[in-house]
């Protein structure tokens, strides 16, 4: 079935073309080749940055805007989610892939740190992704090492594709 990606786009800063969707969805192969992950869904949303301060608030408690959140489907709560199936005519079950997580990107937040660091906005987007995406299978940079890992390993993945600085 391989990774797919599902996308929405709830801000109105810049409009997310087709060629930018592309370019997502090969990074998204490509790190999942490196990782080691053939199958599953990711659900990324482009907001603004009034929309992520709001989920950052929420979830994790900083009242300010960041550029990339990232909820694991796999992770852990208190609370039981339900679980609905989808059932085919024929009374079998769909095949579904599985939920990996939502990514959630602030077009703002992107288009300030593309210019920051002179590189272009698609550049700054694809890396937040692929940062999203690594998050969303356990990633994190808590300190210099897993920072230096998780950087590596994006940098890698969006050379692949020609992303670079």
């Amino acid at each position: 079935m391989g990774l797919q990606l599902a996308w929405n786009n709830e801000q109105q800063e810049l409009p997310i073309s087709d060629e930018l969707i592309g370019t997502l969805e090969k990074l998204l192969q490509k790190a999942g080749q490196a990782e080691g992950v053939e199958d599953g869904e990711v659900a990324l949303t482009f907001v603004d940055d009034k929309q992520i301060h709001e989920l950052n608030k929420e979830y994790r408690g900083i009242d300010r805007p960041t550029d990339v959140l990232s909820f694991a489907m796999n992770e852990f709560t208190d609370e039981e989610l339900d679980i609905v199936y989808d059932v085919e005519e024929d009374g079998e079950l769909a095949d579904l892939p599985e939920m990996l997580g939502d990514i959630i990107i602030s077009v703002n937040r992107a288009k300030a740190q593309s210019e920051e660091y002179g590189h272009s906005l698609e550049r700054e987007i694809g890396f937040l992704f692929v940062h999203g995406f690594l998050h969303l299978l356990g990633y994190d940079h808590q300190d210099k090492e897993s920072e230096a890992e998780m950087m590596g390993k994006q940098e890698a993945v969006l050379a692949e594709v020609g992303l670079t600085r």
